[in-house]
């Protein structure tokens, strides 16, 4: 785009939004996109900022409702095809129309080489173009919720991945990189305007855009704060509009300011631990020629040795709500009758290393984002504390999201701490991408650890296809059971959402922990 170009869209939407000032909206998060790709990284950070640029075939409204974007209908054409009619008119960025031929050839970047989307794909059997806004979908099995599935699948322009050798996505994990880095070519509401890793990524509203947007937000100023303080300093002080996450001992100082305010929520994010089931042999521990996370003892040790009720208390400070399940309340399938953690007894954790063969216990490495989820290096922390008193030393290394998510997705790693939101609020998803077995099309895409349990993948595919509610739900329950019954993961706790708004900021806080843009408005 000139120069001439882009001031000629900027002066026609201030004149459009009947203002003499373009309206900016400055938001500071904790950590950064680490890429443009939408197929890059499957982590909401990530999925968030750049759903601003990209859009899916189907999305979700401020209730989490599905809704048409880049598809304006689907139906079951067959017990395993799903037809999708397309919007018509619809054009990139770079001004190119958007057809069937996007969808066919972005389902097989997302399912290829080097994509982390591939959980979201592994299921899909063939992608068909019917007519030029008309595609298929054939998946493996009958799914009967593939529309949720897509809702944060991205469609990128077939010609414009060709002509900048874009073809197959980032791969975050070796580190490669390509002009979907640092560039974007979407169909959504905003445009990406500059993009400066680490720093400051800046978006302005698309004014070509087919739909309506429901803000006034013209320019999008998206800067990463890692310091709790200085991110916190800087809402106080007016240099931006909009922060994420509050800290939870920063609630109420926000809150007294006069000029801002919290916005909190319940998230459906959950936050566990995951332990390498699969090596013979830890990459980081004291133990040789043996991997003590293959014995359910040393495992179910670990459990017990986490003070839950200490890390609401002292680390989030109330804003959690601890877990005994891999989904939280508003997930389709959580079994609220077997949400009950065993109880945090280190005597009894001891006793079970020892009958393991560790009676003096082990040293193991430990992974650990800081700047990912609500406290994450001090919950971290918390949990190496609790393992100390059981004799097991802990190398904790807690870094950036930028270097710890390539590194645990290589399974480079031993003992990690992730969180997950289901994207189709569905148990179904967790199942699929952190449960179940590990194969090359994409199941398990994040079991990283590698537990598997045979029975888990049955019941899995089962839950796909199942349309009976109560024997879906039956087979859900049973699933999980099998999974806990196994101490598979560890799970910790659902966070709390904490976002602070200038008061003259409107917008959306959505459970999944989702900004658009398109809802944000400045008075």
């Amino acid at each position: 785009m000139s120069f001439k170009h882009s001031l000629i869209s900027t002066v026609a939407l201030t004149a459009l939004l009947g203002t003499a000032q373009a309206q900016t909206v400055r938001i500071g998060n904790q950590g950064d996109a680490l890429s443009m790709d939408p197929h890059s990284l499957n982590e909401t950070t990530q999925l968030s900022v750049v759903g601003n640029v990209y859009e899916p075939l189907v999305g979700r409204d401020q209730n989490l409702k599905l809704t048409p974007r880049l598809a304006t209908s689907w139906k079951q054409v067959s017990p395993t095809v799903w037809r999708f009619e397309l919007r018509k008119g619809v054009k990139f960025h770079d001004g190119k129309p958007f057809t069937a031929d996007d969808v066919v050839f972005s389902i097989a970047r997302g399912a290829g080489e080097g994509s982390d989307m591939r959980s979201y794909t592994n299921d899909i059997k063939e992608v068909r173009k019917v007519g030029d806004h008309t595609v298929d979908i054939e998946t493996k099995l009958p799914f009967p919720i593939l529309p949720d599935v897509f809702t944060f699948f991205y469609i990128m322009s077939k010609q414009w991945c060709e002509e900048n050798q874009a073809t197959k996505p980032v791969d975050r994990r070796k580190g490669i990189e390509n002009a979907a880095s640092f560039r974007a070519n979407g169909t959504g509401p905003y445009r990406l305007r500059e993009r400066q890793p680490n720093v400051r990524t800046t978006f302005v509203r698309n004014g070509a855009y087919w739909g309506k947007i429901e803000g006034n937000v013209v320019d999008v100023e998206y800067t990463p704060i890692g310091n709790d303080a200085t991110r916190v300093a800087a809402l106080l002080s007016g240099q931006v509009d909009v922060i994420e996450p509050v800290p939870v001992q920063d609630v109420a100082r926000i809150n007294a300011s006069g000029k801002t305010k919290v916005l909190q929520g319940p998230e459906l994010r959950t936050i566990f631990l995951g332990m390498d089931q699969k090596r013979d042999e830890l990459l980081y521990s004291s133990v040789k020629g043996k991997n003590p996370f293959k014995d359910k003892r040393v495992r179910q040790a670990f459990y017990q040795s986490i003070d839950i009720s200490g890390i609401q208390k002292s680390v989030m400070r109330g804003a959690s709500r601890p877990s005994a399940l891999m989904v939280g309340p508003g997930i389709n399938g959580y079994l609220a009758d077997m949400d009950k953690r065993l109880p945090y007894d280190p005597e009894a954790a001891k006793k079970l290393l020892a009958d393991a063969g560790y009676p003096n216990g082990f040293e193991v490495g430990m992974n650990c984002p800081n700047d990912r989820y609500v406290n994450d290096g001090e919950i971290c922390q918390a949990v190496s504390a609790g393992l100390a008193k059981i004799g097991i030393k802990v190398k904790l290394q807690v870094e950036t999201k930028g270097t710890y998510f390539p590194k645990i997705l290589r399974r480079d790693t031993s003992f990690y701490l992730l969180g997950w939101t289901p994207s189709t609020y569905d148990a179904h998803n967790v199942l699929n991408s952190i449960i179940r077995c590990v194969d090359d099309k994409g199941a398990g895409q994040f079991n990283l650890g590698s537990y598997c349990n045979p029975k888990v993948d049955e019941l899995t595919n089962k839950i796909q296809s199942e349309t009976d509610v109560a024997k879906r739900n039956a087979m859900i329950k049973e699933a999980f059971q099998i999974h806990t019954d196994d101490v598979g993961h560890i799970p910790l706790h659902q966070q709390a959402l904490a976002w602070g708004v200038a008061n003259n900021v409107s917008l959306v806080q959505m459970a999944d922990n989702v900004m658009p843009f398109r809802f944000m408005s400045v008075k």
